[in-house]
């Protein structure tokens, strides 16, 4: 007995001193709406939702519109097994799988709706999820006063509450009410497996308060929460959530749970997933998680706020290629690249400062310190990439212009001997090396340009007709494209 009460006081001492940001990792997730990420029920969703740096999905049924089941490729459990695997193989989990063709379809009006729940508990059975999300969206507004329709809402909810338990799940309602409203009818519902997939969008817009909305509700009655607002602008900049105060009142309150991203996309770019998406996931994590700062600070002091925004952007597109956007490696790398940008800038600035006095000098500075700063931004990089990471961030820095090129010379003379193809490709990664520090977009490719000049010259010494193969490579590619 007595080892067992030191066992459970260990725990308890462990639970103490274990650092804050991984107890709040522990009691909060956050995830993404699959199909507001445009990947309804396709693989690809879990390889978005490492890049955003989610913990998860939440992944729908498929459409339902006006067919009697579930559009739902999961039903296959061979199908299943795979999305399941490369979730697993990702580390990105099913938070919570929806049934979102109910924000359209009526509940009441499904006679067969018993059957398309057995179907998305199957699917989370499949998925390993163990809340539901069920919008009544569908069914109007008007249930919520006409007496009969509330009625018949109720019985099925019930059903499906008794049927949720029974399976070991929780379906969580989407309502237009306030927490009152709500309690009123989960006591109508009388089901433990009914509870309140919270929607920050619905309190917003009805002008409640989130904080005492969510107080008020309870912690045991929120299953989920659909922590985002109308589409507008990042959650970052909202001024109506006041999101720190929210994570503040869960805490209290003593919730646990997933938190899942759904809109609040900037409609100056709503198409952009992974910015919007990426933005939104990265401030959760940041209030609820204690998401680390970037160990590299951003050299952005004293610099135009467009310019950063664009430099920023522009050095996304290599963390984008690596899969770690929006996460703290993905952080520190986007912010070495920009540094670097900035760096190229000053560089190249300070030159055409001193050209008017002296040229001849401010080329030489340019050149001594260009060279210095290279292997420096090499040497930041290899602290948190491999050196197959590192020459992938080459190429997007450089429009990948060493592929393209070493590719095509391979397709349009296809006698190279390896020897050729080696001295093709050297002079290419030394033509990448210098076009990384090259001033604007036109000064790389004309870096490429030199070198490409030169691996022409020593074809031609070694015998190739270029013309003629440049001839018969575009013939072959045109047989290709018809077939």
């Amino acid at each position: 007995m007595k080892k067992v009460i030191c066992v459970f006081a260990l725990l308890a001492l462990a639970s103490l001193l274990m650092p804050e940001s991984l107890v709040a990792q522990e009691r909060y997730r956050v995830g993404v709406c699959d199909w507001m990420v445009l990947k309804r029920q396709k693989l690809g969703e879990f390889e978005l939702a490492r890049q955003l740096g989610s913990d998860g999905v939440e992944l729908d049924m498929g459409g339902l519109g006006q067919r009697e089941h579930f559009d739902n490729k999961l039903r296959d459990p061979k199908e299943a097994a795979h999305f399941k695997h490369v979730a697993d193989s990702l580390g990105v989990a099913v938070g919570a799988v929806a049934m979102s063709g109910f924000y359209a379809q009526d509940l009441t009006k499904r006679e067969n709706y018993m059957a398309l729940i057995e179907d998305c508990f199957d699917t989370m059975d499949r998925m390993g999820a163990a809340v539901a999300f069920l919008p009544l969206g569908g069914c109007g507004n008007d249930w919520t006063t006409d007496k009969a329709k509330r009625t018949a809402i109720v019985k099925r909810l019930h059903d499906i509450g008794e049927v949720a338990k029974l399976r070991g799940k929780r379906v969580g309602i989407d309502t237009p009410l306030d927490a009152k409203g709500n309690l009123r009818l989960l006591k109508e519902i009388k089901s433990d497996g009914i509870a309140i997939f919270y929607k920050w969008q619905t309190i917003v817009e009805n002008g409640w308060d989130i904080p005492k909305d969510m107080k008020l509700l309870g912690a045991k009655n929120i299953c989920a929460i659909h922590a985002s607002n109308s589409d507008r602008v990042w959650l970052s900049n909202d001024s109506t959530l006041n999101v720190p105060l929210i994570k503040n009142t869960l805490d209290r309150m003593g919730w646990n749970g997933w938190l899942f991203v759904e809109r609040s996309r900037d409609i100056s770019m709503v198409k952009n997933v992974k910015m919007n998406y990426g933005a939104n996931v990265r401030y959760l994590k940041e209030i609820f998680n204690s998401y680390p700062e970037a160990e590299v600070k951003l050299d952005s002091a004293g610099r135009d706020s467009a310019y950063v925004q664009t430099i920023i952007g522009r050095s996304q597109k290599a963390t984008d290629e690596l899969g770690i956007t929006w996460t703290p490696l993905g952080q520190n790398v986007q912010n070495i690249i920009a540094n670097r940008y900035f760096k190229l800038n000053d560089i190249y600035a300070e030159r055409d400062s001193l050209k008017k006095s002296d040229k001849k000098l401010a080329e030489a500075q340019c050149d001594s310190k260009l060279y210095r700063s290279h292997f420096g931004f090499l040497a930041d990089l290899s602290i948190y990439l491999k050196p197959n990471e590192i020459e992938r961030v080459k190429d997007v820095m450089t429009f990948n212009v060493l592929k393209v090129t070493y590719d095509a010379h391979c397709d349009m003379i296809p006698t190279l001997t390896g020897e050729e193809k080696q001295q093709i490709m050297a002079w290419l990664v030394e033509a990448r090396e210098l076009a990384i520090d090259a001033e604007s977009s036109k000064k790389k490719h004309e870096v490429f340009g030199k070198y490409k000049g030169r691996i022409n010259n020593y074809l031609t010494r070694r015998g190739y007709d270029l013309n003629k193969e440049r001839e018969e490579w575009y013939k072959r590619i045109e047989k290709r494209e018809k077939k």
